[in-house]
């Protein structure tokens, strides 16, 4: 270390350890309620295909059973292996009275668990259990299983019945179109009902008692009959998709329902949907069955398998932690997310690796702050690194690299720019690194984010002096330049202005709000950390020129191109600090309106991060409930599989919220894609293809800051086997980084 540099050092101790921050805001009585960590049911997905569509499937005795036009088949881990018999093609597969019965078309096949037996050689239509008995529907009349054999039990006005049931000390029937119904030794299609029809004109699929109701399975949704009352069950009351094709009772007091394009499953009067391609093989589903914790649904394609493992949201954060490992998802203090590229999976040096990192660095900042763990500690303190490492990269004092290249790294490189324009990748002197320039207001508000937390969580004396140092540098530069990033040509960059002559423009007028919002931010926070005057008199600059008067409004609604999710999460990176360290009370009024207006447009996405942010700000309900919901149905497997819900009929804004964009619902995390929070939790369709591995920082950013904030507590469970996950040594993304180590930083050598 020369001795400018340790002289200089010396003197920013003094100043920066004189206005050592204290912690971040806390509320003495907040209004959100606090979520207890609690074991909950985590998602796990396998899928099977097959060439053959599967028609039927059922659980007995622990083993899973499928049918197609070759026979049944037991699932033996992630295959189908064919038994020997039954012989023919397989229509059904119920189990009713501790024996798999199944229906094929050279009869009905009951087995005990130890004897195959073949009770009839006749067509047989349907099976069910009626007061102890079984009754089977066959050539238009019902029977019952004597022993190993069939005696007429009616065949007056059975007709061209489809299914039989039993509801309510009753035998049920339908042909289709008609519900009939046993009375004194007959079937009768007349009085089913005293109020209410089923769906005009639809056809049934699937009849299934269930409690006090009995569902219908129709192409025009589900039908119930309680009593003597018809329900009807559509895309108004929250069924995602109308085309429903079987019924299957679950494990915990839930509904599964089967359809043309995907399978529904209803738990606690929450309708939860699985497609095609994270779940199911193919989207028409024949059949499903349940066992314990686990459900199988056959497809046209194949078996899609759903096991529910319990877990906690610490267990979540853990097996993410081992995800990235893993996925090899992490070089050189950044994060990236992986892309599959001629059968080779490659991380990707992108557009804002210094950005996007910037979740994973507060996540490991905030879980120190809980835990104590010296872990996150050296991990966080390796980032921050990174981050300085991005501004001294660059040769220009204050101007930081959205990503850093190293010279002929086995990657993919990012070859765009900024709004169309090439990438600009600038060598560095020796020749071993390049580093992207171009920089925009996005990573500086990551910059800003990420070293506040850092500074008020996690740096010790020393670290304090060099973190401050790098955002007094980079807010500094753009305060030295006009309110601007000033590039390498020395012109301002694309998107990296905040200066009048860009704001106060027709090219630039609609950023007033966020980008008013941005550097009002920047030189609060850098104020506060640094006490340097002229960050104070840059403020006071900006309110004598009206800065202030658009960031009320910063969340743009209209017309629909300016309602974008990225630049919310720009938005809440700001609010965060600046509702934080802003000291005069008619500005803090300002930011607080802003920030209440732009949650109240972004609340109905119930995405966590947002919420929390929300909550911590202002002391208020933040929903917690939905953002914890939000986290527990985020899927373990983070690769970005092809999705679509334009079809579905639940697309309407649900009670409580406003519409502000053409988008009306909010979907689960499960029924879409995870990503950074940049991305649209509301967006209906994505074609990925499974060649996508997104990383979790996002969602651990959010977890570890409700951890901090006091609005999740810690797990109310001592058992490692649902807080933790072991390291099972494993690798399935991309190779180890294997170039250049980051070089020493200034304050280092």
């Amino acid at each position: 270390m020369n001795r400018w540099f340790f002289i200089r050092m010396s003197v920013l101790l003094v100043v920066y350890c004189t206005s050592t921050p204290a912690e971040m805001i806390k509320h003495d009585n907040p209004q959100w309620e606090v979520i207890e960590d609690e074991v909950y049911l985590q998602e796990i997905p396998t899928i099977i295909p097959t060439d053959l569509p599967l028609t039927s499937v059922a659980v007995f005795n622990g083993e899973a059973y499928a049918g197609s036009k070759e026979g049944v088949s037991i699932v033996e881990g992630d295959t189908l292996v064919l038994q020997d018999a039954p012989v023919g093609s397989v229509q059904h597969l119920i189990v009713l009275d501790e024996s798999l019965w199944g229906i094929t078309d050279t009869g009905l096949w009951r087995f005990d668990g130890n004897d195959l037996t073949q009770i009839s050689d006749q067509p047989i239509t349907d099976i069910c259990e009626h007061n102890g008995q079984m009754v089977v529907l066959m050539n238009k009349s019902l029977c019952t299983v004597e022993g190993n054999t069939l005696s007429l039990l009616t065949d007056k006005g059975v007709g061209n019945a489809q299914q039989v049931e039993s509801y309510s000390g009753a035998i049920y029937v339908h042909d289709g179109k008609r519900i009939g119904f046993m009375e004194l030794g007959s079937i009768t299609y007349n009085y089913t009902a005293d109020w209410g029809t089923i769906e005009s004109g639809a056809t049934i699929n699937d009849m299934m008692a269930m409690g006090s109701r009995l569902y219908f399975a129709t192409d025009e949704g589900l039908s119930v009959l309680r009593g003597m009352t018809w329900y009807n069950i559509q895309g108004e009351e929250g069924l995602p998709y109308e085309d429903t094709t079987s019924l299957c009772k679950g494990f915990d007091r839930d509904l599964w329902i089967g359809t043309a394009r995907g399978t529904i499953r209803n738990i606690n009067d929450e309708y939860q949907y699985f497609n095609h391609q994270r779940y199911l093989p193919n989207d028409k589903v024949n059949a499903v069955a349940c066992g314990d914790n686990v459900t199988y649904m056959a497809t046209e394609g194949g078996l899609g398998i759903i096991h529910y493992e319990p877990y906690t949201l610490a267990k979540k954060a853990a097996y993410y932690e081992r995800w990235l490992e893993e996925w090899g998802m992490k070089r050189l203090g950044f994060v990236h997310i992986l892309f599959e590229k001629e059968g080779e999976w490659l991380r990707e040096v992108s557009d804002n690796d210094v950005g996007y990192s910037s979740h994973y660095l507060a996540a490991k900042c905030f879980e120190y702050a809980v835990t104590g763990s010296e872990e996150a500690r050296a991990e966080a303190v390796d980032m921050m690194k990174t981050v300085k490492w991005s501004e001294e990269i660059s040769s220009i004092k204050g101007y930081p690299a959205r990503s850093i290249y190293a010279s002929n790294e086995r990657t993919i490189k990012a070859d765009h720019g900024s709004g169309g324009l090439p990438a600009e990748w600038h060598a560095t002197p020796d020749g071993q690194w390049e580093w992207k320039g171009d920089t925009s207001s996005d990573e500086t508000d990551a910059h800003v984010y990420e070293t506040m937390i850092f500074l008020q969580l996690v740096a010790n004396d020393e670290e304090r002096v060099w973190a401050t140092e790098h955002l007094n540098r980079v807010i500094g530069h753009i305060v030295d330049n006009g309110f601007l990033l000033r590039d390498v040509d020395g012109e301002p960059s694309r998107w990296g202005r905040w200066d009048p002559d860009y704001l106060f423009t027709p090219y630039g007028q609609y950023a007033q709000g966020l980008n008013g919002l941005e550097i009002m931010n920047y030189v609060t926070t850098a104020y506060h950390f640094t006490q340097n005057p002229k960050f104070q008199k840059a403020k006071d600059e900006l309110i004598e020129l009206g800065y202030h008067k658009n960031i009320v409004r910063q969340k743009l609604t209209f017309h629909p191109g300016f309602f974008t999710r990225f630049d919310d999460r720009l938005a809440f990176y700001n609010f965060y600090s600046i509702g934080q360290y802003e000291t005069d009370p008619q500005l803090k009024a300002l930011w607080l309106r802003s920030l209440e207006r732009s949650w109240e447009v972004k609340r109905i996405d119930g995405t966590p991060w947002f919420n929390f942010i929300y909550g911590a700000i202002t002391g208020n309900d933040c929903e917690m409930d939905r953002s914890v919901a939000h986290l527990r149905e985020w899927p373990l497997d983070l690769r970005r599989y092809s999705y679509q819900n334009g079809h579905r009929a639940d697309l309407h804004t649900p009670p409580g919220y406003r519409m502000y964009s053409e988008r009306a619902k909010p979907l689960s995390p499960r029924e879409t894609e995870p990503n950074r929070w940049d991305g649209d939790f509301m967006r209906l369709d994505g074609t990925y293809g499974g060649k996508i591995v997104s990383d979790p920082s996002g969602w651990l950013d959010a977890y570890w800051m409700g951890r901090y904030h006091g609005m999740i507590t810690a797990p109310k469970t001592d058992d490692p086997s649902l807080t933790t996950v072991p390291d099972r040594g494993l690798k399935f993304g991309a190779e180890p980084y294997v170039g250049p180590a980051r070089p020493k930083l200034k304050h280092e050598r």
